[in-house]
């Protein structure tokens, strides 16, 4: 592993581009600490502590959220016009067609998300400002409403195009690793708050013990659910061509438990955010009174209610992305066409449909444990008494990110004939089924 590391600053152009995406996350998070001028950013914070404002919207933001900074909104409205546009595509036949015209249709596509992008910063921008204004931490002029909704909208654009930055000249995907970043700036504050709780006498031994042992195994899992496959054995027929012979070897095609990744979390979180963002919109918080207080309180994060749609969203997520990421019939057709069979099974509409079985049952199995992972530690935290800064949504972002950005340090060493991480380390996907 170490020889693996010190490889890549020997090579000149994955060195550059290692510093290049290393820069710019620099630049994100000094940018998330500038405040926007007029905001109390303390009185804020104490907001937050008090009414456990918008948490998850301070997670993506990496503290930025809560100080009421320039990137406050984070990544989120980008995340959120991509989850739009891909529901469009799958229902609109004129996205659709463009989505199969190659490079110049993604395209297109994606300059429609950036406008979509803008459209929701300006309406969440917009919804912060007053929510601010609502709770006595800014000023209620229009000369303030109109420099912090552009202000917030620039930020987040920018912060789209600096992930579209890193995607592009660094390493990595440069939208998964500004959330990743956000998250683990977060730890620090984890580990303090474990600390002090144990200094005043609140924890032992025994108590942090099976508090870290419980986040180990979470760890544990969350690695084994981004790297579970299901291999389905293919076998290729001979074909005499000349006087040589092809085929006739058997591999195996890989399914994955989760073929969504991260994405169905962050896409989950995504949506669980809006309420609360509409409440700040109207100027309505978890403080309120009356029928509307105990609405807003029924549905919040660790309530039951809340942990069955977030668990149902999650599942949701999981099975829309495999559908549109991974098609039975395109994979069985081109086994056929390569002379490959699945023992047992036809080739061509049969294989699809088994293949396709195959992928609805570990795509759930996948899905609730993705779920149990993402609501557990939210419920630890009431367990425990303490704030779990990250929760079972980062903890799979951390993992499902961390590997991938490993994936391509290593397919950008051995591009380059070295040694890289994972035959270094010996790390392989665990089979499943």
């Amino acid at each position: 592993m170490l020889k693996a590391f010190i490889n890549i600053f020997k090579i000149e152009d994955l060195r550059n581009k290692l510093f290049f995406t290393l820069g710019l996350i620099a630049v994100y998070r000094i940018g998330a600490q500038i405040v926007i001028p007029g905001v109390d950013p303390t009185l804020v914070r104490q907001l937050g502590e008090q009414t456990g404002w918008l948490e998850l919207a301070d997670m993506f933001s990496g503290g930025a959220f809560s100080q009421f900074a320039i990137l406050a909104l984070g990544i989120m409205p980008y995340i959120s016009a991509s989850i739009i546009m891909q529901l469009l595509t799958a229902v609109i036949p004129l996205l659709e067609e463009l989505k199969k015209q190659g490079k110049e249709g993604r395209d297109k596509i994606n300059q429609y998300t950036r406008y979509l992008t803008v459209f929701i910063s300006l309406i969440q921008g917009l919804g912060m400002t007053i929510r601010a204004e609502h709770v006595g931490v800014a000023p209620s002029t229009w000369t303030f409403r109109l420099t912090a909704v552009i202000t917030l909208t620039a930020g987040a654009v920018f912060l789209m195009w600096l992930g579209e930055q890193i995607s592009e000249y660094g390493i990595g995907n440069g939208i998964s690793l500004i959330i990743y970043v956000s998250i683990v700036s977060s730890l620090p504050q984890f580990v303090m708050g474990v600390f002090r709780t144990w200094l005043v006498g609140a924890f032992n031994p025994l108590t942090i013990g099976s508090l870290f042992a419980l986040l180990l195994g979470l760890f544990i899992i969350s690695v084994w659910i981004e790297t579970a496959d299901r291999k389905i054995p293919v076998r290729y027929s001979r074909q005499v061509r000349g006087r040589k012979v092809y085929g006739g070897q058997q591999t195996e095609l890989p399914l994955k438990v989760d073929y969504s990744g991260v994405i169905a979390v962050i896409f989950a979180s995504s949506v669980m955010m809006f309420p609360a963002l509409i409440m700040g919109f109207v100027g309505v918080g978890e403080e309120a009174g009356g029928w509307v207080g105990r609405i807003i309180r029924l549905f919040g994060q660790g309530t039951a209610l809340w942990a069955v749609i977030f668990a149902a969203l999650i599942i949701f997520f999981c099975y829309f992305y495999t559908a549109i990421s991974f098609n039975p019939s395109d994979v069985a057709d081109n086994l056929k066409q390569s002379g490959g069979f699945v023992p047992g099974r036809r080739p061509g509409p049969s294989t699809a449909d088994y293949i396709d079985r195959i992928l609805t049952r570990i795509t759930l199995v996948g899905a609730v444990v993705v779920s149990f992972i993402a609501i557990l530690p939210i419920f630890m935290s009431d367990w425990y008494a303490v704030e779990l800064y990250f929760g079972g949504t980062s903890l799979l972002i951390m993992v499902g990110v961390g590997l991938d950005f490993v994936h391509q340090l290593e397919s950008q060493l051995l591009m380059r004939h070295y040694e890289g991480f994972m035959e270094s380390g010996k790390v392989k996907g665990r089979g499943f089924g």
